[in-house]
């Protein structure tokens, strides 16, 4: 067995068959399969042996080759403790030998993990507290959501939405996509360029303007991209944001028809408080992982690549699917996925390897702890935490999560963990930054 330099986990065994054994099993299966094959001009069972060999012959001998190689080739790993990853591949290979069929298997191992030294790694833990300026501004988003429009004698500014009439033109010429007429726009959301915002704040109901708009190099227009246009637009109407009152009426609107605006309050509170844990144990699994990465560095089996490839792209697939049914589903190589795959394999190596040497489990507390949590998300909790009894399959991957949060707590125990104090909105850019 020698060990290739194309790739450190690759593994070659030669491996002989004696023929005479494949000619006899062969032989075998021709004349049972002659007993009920069926062949034009022929009854059943009647076919003659010769015809039979001629048709069948080389498929069968070739079925009895394989088979018989992967039996050979399991007692070879069984005997030598291969710890084998995926399948083999054959390769024949010349002989001087008439009556033996000599083969090589090519395959790949599992790589012996080899953890380094914990010394040295420092993990950073957010410590976050709620405060009542994170649930006043949490209350202002929500109430925003049930926002109503009022019109108003002034002139236009941020928040605002306006009603404009628009024609743009390039050179003088209208182009496609740059007339419209009654169009709602709130200002500051973004839905159209920055500029042209910006040239309707300070204008009034009924006043019209005509600007110049430079469209960015990469706008995806090709006509327009990098172009300077001119755009004559009239404002019909100038509407002010009116936010609900934390009336009966709204407090209904979002679920609450207890405990008033004090029980609205604890449940954002509640709400908040729940997201932070959960990007906490982002933000340090994140580093756990990255730990594992440095002080367990392997190579990993290009063939448990290439299946998280398949498996990542099909889910990818269905989600996009799902999303936009009537629309094709790109193509998508190998490479889109590549380097998520490997490190998600990378990392499964070495967690199922801690796991085994450091003896990590998750009790079943855990796991129903780890459960009511991902249900208290819900309407209905009590409902949630009865689906995952009842589904084995949908429990074990909540198994899966208390086995991997087990292992960054470990892991936790190994390195230095130094606690940070952070606002709730700054742990909130980052998380989304990253």
């Amino acid at each position: 067995m020698d060990n290739p330099h194309e790739h450190p986990l690759e593994r070659r065994l030669q491996l002989a068959l004696p023929l005479a054994i494949v000619r006899t099993l062969a032989e075998q299966r021709l004349k049972k399969l002659a007993r009920t094959v069926r062949m034009q001009g022929f009854r059943p069972g009647k076919v003659p042996y010769r015809l039979v060999v001629q048709q069948y012959g080389v498929q069968v001998q070739d079925e009895v080759l394989n088979e018989m190689a992967q039996g050979r080739f399991g007692e070879a790993v069984r005997s030598q403790e291969l710890r084998v990853a995926g399948p083999a591949r054959f390769e024949a290979m010349p002989t001087e030998q008439a009556d033996t069929f000599e083969f090589s298997a090519v395959f790949e191992v599992y790589p012996e993990v080899v953890v380094g030294e914990w010394t040295g790694y420092t993990i950073e833990k957010p410590v976050v507290v709620v405060s009542e300026e994170d649930i006043e501004r949490t209350l202002d988003v929500l109430r925003r959501q049930w926002v109503r429009y009022e019109a108003v004698e002034r002139v236009a500014q941020k928040e605002d939405r306006v009603l404009i009439d628009f024609t743009g033109t390039l050179e003088g010429v209208e182009f496609a996509g740059g007339k419209g007429q009654n169009v709602p726009l709130i200002l500051g959301n973004g839905r159209f360029l920055a500029d042209f915002e910006q040239a309707l704040l300070g204008m009034s109901a009924g006043e019209e303007k005509t600007f110049p708009l430079v469209f960015p190099a990469d706008y995806p227009s090709a006509e327009l991209a990098g172009k300077t246009v001119s755009f004559h637009t009239q404002v019909r109407e100038v509407a002010a944001p009116v936010l609900p009152e934390l009336d009966e009426n709204f407090l209904r609107s979002v679920g609450v028809t207890e405990g008033g605006v004090t029980e609205l309050r604890q449940e954002l509170r509640l709400n908040l408080e729940r997201e932070v844990r959960q990007k906490i144990g982002t933000l340090v699994k994140e580093q756990v992982m990255e730990i594992l990465l440095q002080v367990a560095p392997i190579p990993v089996p290009q063939v448990l690549v290439y299946n998280e490839i398949q498996r990542m792209r099909q889910n990818t697939q269905e989600e996009m699917q799902e999303q936009a049914p009537k629309r094709p589903v790109p193509e998508m190589p190998d490479t889109l996925f590549e380097a998520s795959a490997r490190r998600r394999v990378t990392l499964g190596l070495i967690v199922a390897e801690l796991v085994k040497r450091a003896e990590i489990s998750a009790g079943a507390q855990q796991v129903q702890e780890l459960i009511e949590e991902m249900a208290s998300a819900y309407e209905r909790p009590e409902e949630v935490v009865q689906w995952y009894t009842q589904n084995p399959a949908q429990r074990q991957q909540v198994e899966n999560l208390a086995l991997e949060d087990a292992v960054v707590r470990w892991v936790c125990e190994q390195v230095s963990v130094k606690d940070v104090v952070r606002s709730f909105e700054d742990m909130t850019r980052s998380v989304q930054a990253g």
